[in-house]
């Protein structure tokens, strides 16, 4: 039997009792693993060997999780520091003794309550003091792997490649042994023949193309998994936004994200003292100089404020200081923008009837859930027409969530200080049936348009982009989608549809 070089000699390298790893053949027989796995398959199709595939995990820490396993889990070191104070303390202070910085905050606030360590709330953090950090799996896990043991619990495993302190591999171990017909072959004489991958010139000229061996290509062979760059959900989920309002004739604004709060809130008729307002649910910025605005339209506005607008408006009779108005701050909602478009401060054309829109991000001081983000996109939009009524407003969002597959929104009435009426829109998760609020909506109230110069109706939402994914793309959890948490392989697999 004439055999190529390499499929002998891994022929000759092979027991008929003993399996032996492909790795070990290539080793005992100088061939690089490729070429032995190749030759191995083609002995196998032959009938001369067997070929067994059995799959191997293994994990190792990245340089993240050797961090951590060092100083500890980010949301242990704030448990610590919580119950060292006294079981509640403040954010800043407990933030502080744990040593937290940077990305290790959001991460210890991520993971706090999903442990059961206690509550962030109000910002304090509290502990709870039936909670057993030495007790916690991820940590002991991570000290697992440093001692090059094996962790046998999946859950804990995928958790930390989430988070990003694991790199797991699974790799296909192929061992070979000889069948009878091999031993029978072995035993005849197995001839070695010159091989080639390819005709050439000169095996053509020379004729010595007829003594050759021409080897086989194994299209079926494994190749290595290469994973190419592609588009985030999250900015394939924007361009579809855009694409879909523009083709229901909008146009899209464009503005600063840290804005004073004159055109963030105060426009809005939102009272100065009101909680949203405080430090505990914005991000203040300290950039000098303040703001510069329209003089007369800042005394129309603080006028609504103190006293209200038309014959029954009573205004808010609340402190209002110019000063907090012209203060810059990151935007909280995108509102903003319709607010300097409306106005006319943006220079553009106001003149109804028109509809604008945007899909940018807004930044809040919220506590980190499976639906809350401190930062997020808002689809921002509004229409100013004569005569316009909920029933538009209604119909606008049923055209718009059916572009994406969603045929059925329901609706509940709120209240907005700067829509009248108002109201929230919910959608059904796809996979926990669950009803998620994904936007708010209403009305522009006359306290609202007045200051600015409109007279006529105003229609306005702001719908949260990161949502609208998770009710199209399945995704169970904010953090999936972006974040420090962000499940790659569902990312990977994610598909905005067209």
């Amino acid at each position: 039997m004439r055999l190529p070089q390499a499929q002998v000699a891994l022929l000759e390298a092979t027991s008929a009792t003993d399996a032996k790893p492909i790795e070990q053949l290539a080793d005992r027989t100088d061939l690089k693993p490729e070429a032995a796995t190749r030759a191995a398959f083609d002995l196998r199709d032959e009938g001369l060997v067997a070929v067994e595939e059995r799959v191997e995990e293994s994990a190792s820490l990245t340089d993240e999780g050797e961090t951590y396993r060092d100083e500890g889990l980010p949301e242990v070191r704030l448990f610590r520091a919580a119950r060292e104070a006294g079981g509640t303390v403040g954010m800043g202070e407990a933030v502080g003794a744990a040593g937290l910085e940077g990305p290790e905050v959001d991460i210890a606030l991520a993971n706090y309550a999903r442990k059961g360590y206690g509550v962030v709330d109000s910002g304090e953090v509290s502990a709870d003091a039936n909670a057993d950090p030495d007790a916690d799996p991820e940590a002991a896990a991570l000290a697992t792997l440093v001692a090059g043991d094996a962790v046998d619990d999946d859950d804990v495993l995928d958790r930390l490649e989430s988070r990003g302190l694991v790199e797991l591999d699974e790799r296909t171990v192929r061992s070979v042994t000889l069948t009878d017909e091999g031993v029978t072959a072995l035993m005849e004489g197995v001839e070695a023949a010159e091989t080639v991958d390819r005709l050439t010139p000169e095996l053509l000229t020379g004729g010595d193309w007829e003594d050759v061996e021409f080897t086989e290509y194994n299209v079926e062979a494994d190749a290595p998994t290469v994973e190419g760059g592609r588009e985030h959900v999250l900015r394939g989920m924007s361009e579809r936004v855009k694409d879909v309002l523009v083709g229901m004739g909008f146009r899209e604004m464009d503005g600063p994200h840290a804005d004073a709060d004159f055109w963030i809130n105060d426009c809005l008729f939102m009272p100065q003292d009101h909680p949203a307002r405080t430090h505990w649910d914005r991000f203040a910025l300290d950039v000098p100089p303040v703001a510069d605005l329209p003089e007369g339209l800042v005394d129309r506005v603080e006028d609504a404020h103190r006293d209200g607008v038309g014959e029954d408006g009573d205004g808010y009779h609340s402190p209002w200081s110019e000063d907090f108005a012209r203060a810059i701050a990151l935007r909280g909602h995108t509102t903003s923008l319709s607010m300097r478009y409306l106005s006319g401060y943006a220079n553009a054309d106001i003149d109804p009837p028109k509809r604008y829109f945007s899909v940018q991000k807004a930044y809040r001081n919220d506590t980190l859930d499976a639906t809350h983000l401190l930062e997020f996109y808002q689809i921002e939009g509004w229409v100013m027409a004569e005569d316009l009524s909920v029933r538009d407003l209604m119909g606008t969002f049923e055209e718009f969530y059916r572009q994406f597959g969603i045929e059925e929104i329901r609706f509940k009435p709120h209240y907005n200080p700067y829509t009248e009426p108002s109201f929230e829109l919910f959608g059904e998760h796809p996979e926990t049936g669950e009803e998620i609020e994904i936007g708010n909506s209403g009305m522009f109230r006359d306290e609202v348009l007045e200051p600015l110069g409109i007279e006529c109706d105003v229609m306005a939402w702001g719908l949260a982009l990161e949502r609208l994914a998770m009710l199209t793309t399945g995704a169970e959890d904010i953090r999936d989608l972006h974040g420090t948490l962000a499940d790659l392989e569902f990312l990977r697999n994610a598909e905005v549809t067209y």
